[in-house]
């Protein structure tokens, strides 16, 4: 037993070996370091059982396991789940808010706010009954309403407008002063036979119309019967004392009161220019107009003593019950115009007029101006004032040709296009230019009849804001001499009045007399804005 030793097998791990041991732990735990996970997640085992002389003892270690990817998928899953909620959510809301309250809105009937078609009533889907008309003011209906005017853009301009279904009609610029379009094809062969015999049917009445004068030159009395203070006092439209140039002007183109000559206005208005003050008193008009001492009476009894129309005439109404082509009719005359339908419906009826062998109409102008001391004829009854006189207040005239004529019975527009426009120039030598069976051919602008054709012209000009201003004076027209043939035409005229108040109270008036003749006061519906109209 002596001399016999015992061996540790520790004391076999040599001081190297130990320290090779402990630098491969060292770096093996900084890669462990590096590589953490996000979850921060590591595995200790127990300190290494040996002590380093050149390290703490029983420093802790880790054990290095392989890297797990479950944390990071599962979060990325989280996230994109939430995302695809919160989009279906946005997605549901946005078709929740156009289902319930796209589609149903409704505007009220005074434009305020619009009325959703759930509200109320326990979610019920049907919308909620209208509200009760409300009397609309004078002041939003002029505010509201305006007259459309077609563009001319040049003289031979074509344009194209779809008056009828499946075809086009064109529309072609004759004349810018007065605004003149002439539309071919506007009436078909049939529609222009069956106007013509209703216009047979119905009975023509002659429209002959004398100047004064002629009666008295065959009977060798004197031209003039009225003194010069009545003269005076009827050519004083304000009745101020003094006479203006626009006041004698306007006489020459009226149509009552026709008992001066051409040559007699045009020496009244050549005292009146000679006048400093532009004027003129009673005695400087005996000084320049005396009925007694006229040696020019002799050539203004031959002037006067003239028929200014011959031919034969008609009416044929157009409202409900009428014949479907003048109803029809009506409704192109709409179209082409753009103009609110109420004014259309209730403008005067239809004119049907025949030119046989030698009938004519002298050059006049369908409307006539625009004076504080005249009414429109169409609504004198809602004036509430009294006028010297009633005079024909039409916007346009739409002029349909009925048939064709084989010579003669063009219709002339005498200054259509002029520079200028000078009511003293309309009378030269002793000839008036407005004279159609003296003077047609020289007429700037005549249009020859062409069956189913249509002219339509303003004789107003716009007053800058949409409604009807002063008379175009350009628009002076009329019909020359048949020489061969049977001339047929119809006159469409729409009726405006320059003020809109008393346009306005015209249609109300017809309304409600409309209204109490059908007794439909419970049924009735009033005249909405809607399409391309805006009705009164």
């Amino acid at each position: 037993m002596i001399g016999a030793s015992t061996t540790n097998p520790l004391m076999d791990v040599t001081m190297d070996e130990i320290e090779d041991d402990l630098l491969e732990e060292e770096e093996e735990e900084d890669d462990e370091e590096e590589d953490e996970d996000e979850c921060g997640r590591g595995v200790r085992l127990s300190a290494f059982p040996f002590a380093s002389p050149y390290r703490p003892p029983y420093r802790p270690t880790r054990l290095h396991i392989q890297r797990s990817n479950v944390c990071s998928r599962a979060y990325f899953v989280v996230v994109m789940v939430f995302f695809h909620v919160y989009i279906l959510n946005i997605i549901a809301l946005l078709m929740y808010v156009h289902y319930n309250n796209g589609p149903g809105e409704l505007v009220s009937g005074d434009g305020a706010s619009p009325v959703s078609v759930g509200e109320g009533g326990g979610g019920s889907s049907l919308p909620h009954p209208a509200p009760p008309p409300r009397d609309v003011s004078v002041e939003e209906y002029t505010q509201s309403l305006s007259l459309p005017r077609i563009e001319g853009i040049r003289v031979g301009h074509v344009q194209q407008v779809s008056l009828v279904p499946d075809r086009t009609h064109k529309i072609r610029t004759l004349s810018l002063k007065p605004l003149l379009f002439e539309i071919p094809g506007f009436l078909s062969e049939e529609e222009c036979r069956v106007v013509v015999q209703l216009a047979q049917l119905k009975g023509l009445m002659e429209s002959q119309m004398i100047a004064p004068g002629q009666e008295q030159q065959e009977s060798k009395q004197p031209l003039l019967s009225l003194s010069t203070e009545e003269i005076f006092s009827l050519l004083d439209l304000n009745q101020d004392g003094l006479l203006q140039k626009q006041e004698i002007v306007s006489h020459s183109r009226s149509r009552d009161g026709t008992w001066l000559s051409p040559d007699n206005l045009r020496q009244i208005l050549i005292g009146l220019a000679a006048c400093p003050t532009g004027t003129l008193t009673l005695e400087e008009f005996k000084r320049v107009y005396d009925v007694t001492q006229r040696p020019e009476q002799e050539q203004s009894r031959k002037l006067q003593g003239q028929v200014k129309q011959r031919s034969k005439h008609t009416w044929l109404y157009q409202g409900l019950g009428s014949h479907h082509v003048l109803q029809t009719l009506k409704k192109r005359v709409t179209s082409l115009t753009r103009l609110p339908s109420a004014l259309v419906e209730l403008s005067e009826p239809l004119h049907v007029i025949r030119y046989e062998h030698g009938d004519f109409s002298n050059a006049h102008h369908d409307s006539s101006p625009v004076h504080s001391e005249t009414a429109c004829s169409h609504t004198r009854l809602a004036g509430n004032t009294s006028a010297f006189t009633e005079v024909n207040c039409r916007y346009l005239t739409a002029l349909l040709y009925l048939s064709s004529v084989e010579e003669g019975g063009d219709t002339t527009f005498p200054v259509a296009d002029n520079r200028t426009y000078d009511e003293e120039a309309l009378v030269q030598d002793g000839i008036d230019l407005t004279d159609t069976r003296e003077t047609c051919g020289r007429g700037n602008l005549r249009v020859k009849p062409i069956a189913g054709t249509a002219l339509l012209w303003y004789n107003h000009l716009s007053d800058g804001r949409g409604w009807m201003g002063e008379l175009d004076e350009y628009s002076l027209h009329g019909d020359c001499p048949v020489s061969n043939g049977v001339k047929w035409v119809a006159n469409s005229w729409v009726n405006v009045d320059p003020d809109h108040q008393k346009q306005v109270r015209y249609q109300r008036l017809v309304v409600q007399k409309h209204r109490a003749i059908l007794g439909m006061e419970e049924h009735y519906q009033p005249l909405a804005h809607s399409d391309l109209h805006q009705d009164l």
